[in-house]
């Protein structure tokens, strides 16, 4: 197994770790939550097969965590206003 591909699969675990203990931070996890875990396991995937580096990966993880809390957030807000 080569160096990248060492680091890309000890980056991919890392990230899918983190997913997974986001999922446990709470009871029922809100849209919030569950969009920033699903969405830095998107960007890491999306960052990885683009720059190809840890660097991406991460990098895209950040992103996703972001762009996915965000519309998770934009959510919640939605349920409360409908009840």
């Amino acid at each position: 197994m080569t160096v990248l591909r060492h680091s890309r699969l000890i980056a991919t675990a890392a990230l899918l770790t983190g997913a997974l203990a986001l999922g446990g931070c709470a009871h029922r996890p809100s849209n919030a939550q569950i969009g920033t875990g699903v969405g830095a396991v998107a960007g890491g995937l999306v960052g990885s097969a683009v720059f190809g580096s840890t660097l991406g990966t991460v990098g895209g993880a950040a992103a996703g965590a972001l762009i996915g809390n965000e519309v998770g957030r934009n959510n919640d807000r939605g349920y409360r206003h409908r009840h």
